[in-house]
């Protein structure tokens, strides 16, 4: 295939001019609505006299309206995450399932691509998702597999997709407009065809490579691909890094890292380019744990070679309610701020039940890539409230309902209710039925201020695989109380008709209340059934106070003992629902973290055996946060 290498993907031109005009019967009929019988000379004049005054009120309407959207959005993101399309992988209950996200913004619009959606998504401001249905590969592939670990990337004004294979027959598709299903094939069949594809175009050199690998035995490799035919120059690909999990504690194997009995994954590379530099990241241990994260190293060259860098893995989450923070992309928002999406594990019905995390990441001064996940599962801000990547991503509403007492309608089985609030989205409750009379009561506690809900659903019993075209949608209605009997309505979406297994309300105005109820009304398929019922807010007690002696033990550097491990001990808080853990190889870098709920020690087995290392904690609970504690330094 032979492309004009001068002539394909042309730097966009945009132009745009809107011109309003009126003629003169329109103007007619226009002044005798708003006028009745006037003269004509008058008609024009107070015509747009009118007009100009309608044109302030629609923007100010705008304008409120704009200002009464929701600043946050919460983890894992709310989209309507297709079914598991695969036989083999419901025998244990059919469910949603995604992962190995891609996000770029392309032409004023966000795009997110994941394994197996049967098409894609796209948004202006991060949290409004529109999915747009369309099948990659053609008939003649047979696999259930539609566009597994897709790449998602753009050369000037086109943008480049292409999925995962082990065979030479996929395609790589093209498209000038994709917020509409119109596509094209750049390449029938790609003769780099790999799993975990990344195309990257090298926009200052107008080069293009292809990053590739999922293995626990081989590294990851790479390709330049010819710039007119999108095939690989030369009959071999290169090997770029492999893992070094006796060195780096994070990459081991396991729930925690903590396995060896396996070689580790390592999987999902991405390159983003910044002030010259590449980064070539990778996600390992393995996507069906908790521990599984990103790591990064860096070269001033796009094949290598590559120096690991000095804080990793720069994207992860082993605890909270929404865990894991592997395989995924870093991109810039219509603001040129940085975030990383990656994968969140569920992995109940099966290893790969996974959703989507956006996590606001960035770029230090001397060049460091990180990612933040402390409170990452709380509410964030989004882009268009410009806040800053590090703490003040983090809207201040604290979980007002952790292992709170609950009331439900009906319990099925062994799922018990104290399951929708205790902050682990690998269990849940679920109700005996679909049912209008199925309920949830959350006790706060106290009367509390509530800014935020998140509904969280497990799919007991659902019934769907692959993506339909459309479904029933969830509907419930939310009511809050002081006393358990005199209810009042804060959320009522009893008329919804889309799909919200993350459905996340920000409230218009707070409300004030003790007990908080969900009634269901719908659902799209399957039973009654929560993950995670969560209330954010302020209650109106104190925040906790500092943790005390907070200790982290490690083996020496010249003793006998496991370096790669650490395990914190502190005294127990009584006010405290948890703690949060910092961790980096210096104090002002300190940009991993780990949340710990409802306990006074943590093992964690992610360290890099060399190295220096500097802790922190801090406790939370309904009220807020506490101040950090003195930095502890780990030799």
């Amino acid at each position: 295939m032979k492309i004009n290498n001068r002539s394909f993907f042309p730097l966009p031109v945009t132009s745009a001019r809107v011109l309003c005009r009126f003629s003169t019967p329109k103007k007619e009929l226009l002044a005798s609505l708003f006028f009745g019988g006037k003269s004509r000379a008058n008609h024009d004049s107070r015509l747009c006299t009118r007009i100009g005054a309608m044109a302030l009120v629609v923007l100010l309407t705008l304008s409120a309206q704009t200002s009464a959207q929701q600043k946050t959005y919460c983890n894992p993101i709310n989209v309507d995450y297709g079914y598991c399309p695969i036989p083999n992988f419901v025998t244990q209950g059919k469910h949603r399932a995604t992962a190995d996200p891609v996000v770029t913004f392309f032409k004023g619009e966000y795009y997110m691509f994941s394994t197996n959606q049967w098409g894609y998504w796209h948004s202006k401001d991060m949290l409004n998702w529109k999915f747009i249905h369309r099948k990659f590969l053609r008939p003649e592939h047979k696999v259930y597999d539609e566009l597994c670990a897709p790449s998602v990337s753009f050369v000037n004004d086109t943008m480049i997709v292409v999925g995962s294979t082990h065979t030479k027959e996929f395609p790589i598709w093209m498209s000038t407009n994709p917020s509409t299903d119109d596509w094209k094939q750049l390449v029938h069949k790609s003769q780099a065809a790999a799993w975990d594809p990344q195309i990257f175009w090298d926009k200052e050199t107008d080069k293009v490579y292809e990053y590739f690998g999922s293995s626990n035995l081989y590294p990851l490799y790479a390709y330049q691909l010819d710039r007119k035919t999108f095939q690989p120059i030369g009959d071999e690909p290169m090997p770029q890094i492999a893992l070094n999990d006796d060195e780096h504690g994070w990459e081991r194997f396991g729930e925690y890292n903590d396995n060896t009995f396996l070689n580790p994954f390592v999987e999902g590379a991405f390159v983003t380019k910044h002030n010259g530099k590449y980064y070539l990241q990778y996600g390992a241990p393995g996507t069906e744990f908790s521990g599984y994260g990103d790591g990064v190293y860096v070269s001033d060259k796009p094949m290598g070679p590559w120096e690991y860098q000095s804080f990793n893995p720069f994207s992860y989450k082993p605890g909270g309610f929404a865990r894991g923070a592997g395989h995924g992309a870093t991109f810039q928002d219509a603001n040129d701020a940085y975030w990383h999406v990656s994968t969140i594990g569920i992995c109940t019905k099966n290893n790969f039940e996974r959703r989507i995390g956006i996590w606001p990441a960035g770029f230090d001064k001397d060049g460091i890539l990180y990612s933040n996940t402390a409170y990452g599962d709380y509410p964030t801000f989004l882009p268009a409230e410009k806040k800053g990547h590090l703490a003040p991503s983090f809207a201040g509403w604290m979980l007002l309902n952790y292992n709170k007492p609950v009331q439900v309608s009906s319990t099925l089985g062994g799922y018990q209710a104290n399951a929708a609030v205790d902050e682990d989205i690998k269990t849940y409750w679920s109700a005996k039925s679909d049912g209008k009379g199925e309920w949830l009561i959350s006790d706060l506690g106290e009367v509390s201020i509530i800014n935020a809900i998140q509904i969280n659903y497990a799919d007991q019993d659902a019934d769907i695989m692959g993506k339909p075209d459309a479904t029933k949608g969830h509907q419930y209605v939310i009511s809050v109380s002081n006393d358990n009997k005199n209810w009042k309505t804060i959320v009522d979406k009893s008329k919804n008709k889309t799909d919200v297994p993350h459905d996340y309300v920000e409230l218009e105005k707070p409300a004030s209340g003790r007990y908080v109820k969900i009634e269901n009304l719908g659902m799209p398929t399957g039973k009654f059934a929560l993950s995670g019922f969560r209330v954010f807010g302020k209650g109106s007690g104190l925040k906790p106070q500092p943790v005390k002696n907070f200790v982290p033990l490690r083996a020496e550097p010249k003793r006998k003992g496991e370096r790669r491990n650490v395990w914190f001990k502190w005294q127990q808080n009584p006010d405290a629902d948890g703690y949060v853990i910092y961790f980096g190889k210096s104090p002002d870098k300190m940009y991993g973290s780990i949340m710990v709920n409802g306990k006074t020690e943590y093992y964690f087995n992610g360290l890099d055996r060399s190295d220096v290392y500097y802790f922190s904690i801090e406790a939370f609970n309904a009220n807020g946060i506490s101040e950090r504690s003195e930095v502890k330094e780990s030799k």
